[in-house]
């Protein structure tokens, strides 16, 4: 049985314990491939995510690294198969821009979610009128229904997870503010509003704050992100969001990814309490109701 991750995160998971396995017995790439008969080539892919592993090849690589534990042997499996699987995402694509799909595989296995806007409610937090709001603009009313329907089924895909994510959404004051939808229907923003409140105390993995007005700068003024955190042995990964072609996805050990979280943390001593954030959204979801 697969994981719930989704095959990205199973496949990265698989090619980090594969990578360090072979470092731990000293052996490079071409050692290994010789051994086994395989091209260089075929570990190059295989260990770099641009070809699956069968169950075969993968029994033949953990016996090289002396892997003899049933267990660890059954896990390394476990997320070979999850890593073969088709991403429940696939039937998106073409119609939604990449750079959207590939935070979603990501998205699809953290453990914990980080986010910060300054404009915009989060998709993983938006209801469908308030994200129809969003995408009127396309000219594609099939590319345009797609982005809605991704973004709730992300939402939905992650709370039916064994174990949901832990998330922590941090809004600047304009987010909320800002008054989406009133052209079309008055009532989209306040129900929006009403609809975070009412996750925020029925979801304890769910944890939202604003940064109040009254905080002035602070660095989100850069731009909206978020920072994925992962079970086992991987590196967390960064999405700096921007227009369909602009956003970046980074991985490994780059120093951005540090320096992104250390923003977040040090974002968060201005912002309210979670207590305080819930008082100020329903307080404006009145204002905007009268």
């Amino acid at each position: 049985m697969a994981t719930d991750q989704g095959p990205v995160v199973d496949s990265a998971l698989l090619r980090s314990e594969l990578v360090r396995l072979r470092k731990e017995k000293g052996l490079t790439q071409e050692q290994v491939a010789r051994t086994l008969e395989w091209s260089p080539s075929k570990l190059i892919r295989v260990e770099g995510g641009k070809s699956s592993i069968t169950r075969t090849d993968l029994q033949a690589l953990l016996r090289m690294y002396d892997v003899t534990s049933e267990s660890r042997q059954e896990r390394l499996q476990t997320l070979a198969r999850g890593a073969r699987e088709t991403p429940w995402w696939n039937r998106y694509r073409g119609l939604v821009n990449d750079d959207l799909l590939s935070l979603t595989g990501y998205t699809a296995g953290a453990s914990v979610i980080r986010q910060f806007h300054g404009t915009l409610v989060p998709g993983l937090l938006q209801i469908r009128e308030y994200a129809q709001v969003l995408v009127s603009d396309l000219s594609d009313p099939t590319a345009a229904a797609m982005s809605i329907e991704l973004r709730l089924d992300r939402q939905r895909r992650l709370l039916e997870r064994a174990k949901p994510p832990r998330q922590y959404y941090l809004l600047d004051e304009a987010v909320i503010r800002r008054h989406v939808g009133v052209g079309e229907d008055p009532g989209i923003m306040p129900m929006q509003l009403r609809h975070i409140v009412d996750r925020v105390e029925s979801e304890d993995e769910l944890t939202v704050r604003v940064i109040p007005f009254t905080a002035g700068y602070h660095q989100g003024v850069y731009g909206p992100f978020v920072l994925l955190e992962f079970e086992g042995e991987l590196s967390d990964v960064l999405h700096l969001e921007g227009r369909p072609g602009t956003a970046a996805t980074i991985t490994g050990d780059s120093p951005q990814i540090a320096e992104y979280r250390d923003t977040f943390e040090r974002m968060l001593e201005g912002a309210l309490s979670a207590d305080e954030t819930v008082e100020l959204i329903r307080q404006v979801a009145d204002e905007l109701e009268r």
